[in-house]
């Protein structure tokens, strides 16, 4: 775990966040302020919310002592007040995901998570200038990798302070939406879709931001039960609101992540443009559903290590799993806990990793002869959405990267979404 990386960067943001008048910090959540901060030594020409002049006066010295370190070997800096600054430049030389020095265009990343979406659209040429996540650890482990702190409730956000963009991309909140969310919710008695006040309304925070300003195109991400939610009328007051109120063409199409990494996951991608700024018709808009010729599949075999310690589940959890699934089968249906057996046969495919994994594991346990399961290590679950073990770092604990993993996107399956986008932004816009 990157912790350190996380503290230090964070150390250094809120150095130069103290200096700032006391009117300033009175009025404003720091939180917001390093927000602020950090996306403007990323884009320091975009006007940003919280932006507060003093904050963007610093960024200018930071960015005018970049270039005299540039320019001059010799030049003599005042270490006390350099000391910061130093910290912060050192830091964002050294990210996994540093920002574009080119790019063809920009997007903003919404309910960025850990950062899928930012990753596939950086690699095929985008630059994000605005990103936004609640939860704060995610926000640490976005962070550490991009160098940004995503701003945080997008409710609380004037819309019209978000910065003029070319995509809008955003995996919007799914369990209102999700079968097991609908499930639980239902027992519980509390409202979904929708009707869920907190989660199911951030759709139209989307509709906001695209109405004030008309990116040329976007791309959302949900689950597939989207489409059949409260008998097709949850999508069909999306699809009624992007097309018929917002003016965009849109195409839809349920992707399964297993072409891509040997997981299950079925997810909807809507991808839509303006019409006043792209020529193109709803047949024209491709989405794929696999790779393109020559991608290097990541075989299951290949990710799961041997020999793995500390990862082996209690024996009160491994009883109370087999015992959940006897019940289910003797009911006739195939609930229960997936056991990836070994050694690993080639085609191998998970079952779908969940936000609750770190609970017991349940949907992915592999099997260890002569032992009880044991759970996924970090390093392979993240390889199962994608990401890359030898370069994304998380700072947190284990059962909040379980958490930040389960909720991410399947990267490369957002990646071959975004090159098409690319390519329509490129020849059409």
């Amino acid at each position: 775990m990157h912790k350190s990386c996380w503290q230090r960067f964070d150390t250094s943001l809120q150095s130069i966040i103290e200096k700032l008048p006391a009117e300033v910090l009175n009025s404003y959540d720091s939180l917001m302020l390093k927000a602020a901060l950090s996306h403007s030594l990323q884009t320091p020409e975009s006007d940003l919310p919280f932006l507060h002049k003093e904050l963007k006066r610093v960024c200018k010295e930071i960015s005018r002592y970049e270039e005299e370190k540039k320019s001059s070997e010799n030049i003599v800096q005042d270490v006390k007040k350099r000391v910061y600054t130093h910290s912060l430049l050192t830091f964002l030389e050294e990210l996994p995901y540093p920002p574009p020095s080119q790019w063809d265009f920009t997007f903003i990343d919404l309910f960025a998570g850990i950062g899928g979406f930012r990753i596939a659209f950086q690699n095929v040429g985008g630059k994000c200038i605005f990103s936004s996540e609640w939860d704060r650890f995610a926000q640490q482990t976005y962070a550490t990798n991009f160098g940004e702190i995503p701003y945080g409730d997008i409710r609380q956000i004037d819309k019209k302070e978000i910065p003029e963009h070319d995509v809008l991309c955003a995996g919007f909140p799914c369990q209102p939406f999700s079968l097991a969310g609908v499930s639980k919710k239902n027992s519980l008695g509390r409202k979904h879709g929708f009707e869920d006040e907190t989660q199911g309304t951030l759709f139209f925070d989307i509709k906001k931001i695209l109405e004030y300003k008309r990116p040329k195109a976007f791309m959302l991400e949900n689950v597939k039960n989207l489409v059949s939610h409260d008998k097709g009328r949850t999508f069909q007051v999306i699809r009624q609101t992007l097309e018929d109120e917002l003016g965009y063409v849109i195409n839809w199409k349920v992707v399964d992540g297993k072409a891509w990494v040997p997981q299950h996951r079925e997810r909807i991608f809507i991808v839509g443009y303006d019409l006043e700024k792209i020529d193109i018709t709803k047949e024209e808009i491709y989405i794929p559903e696999g790779p393109e010729d020559g991608y290097c599949y990541p075989e299951l075999k290949d990710i799961i290590s041997e020999n793995v310690e500390d990862y082996t589940i209690g024996l009160g959890t491994w009883e109370t799993l087999k015992r959940h699934k006897a019940h289910h089968e003797k009911a006739g249906n195939g609930f229960g806990y997936g056991l990836i057996k070994v050694p690993i046969e080639k085609g191998c495919i998970t079952r779908t990793i969940s936000a609750r994994y770190h609970k017991d594991g349940a949907e992915i346990l592999i099997e260890q002869l002569g032992m009880r399961p044991r759970r996924l290590t970090i390093i392979e679950a993240m390889q199962l959405q994608g990401y890359d073990p030898q370069k994304y770092r998380f700072p947190v604990s284990k059962t909040q990267a379980y958490r930040q993993i389960g909720n991410s996107v399947v990267v490369p399956a957002v990646e071959a979404c975004a090159k098409e986008i690319a390519k329509v932004l490129r020849e059409r816009g």
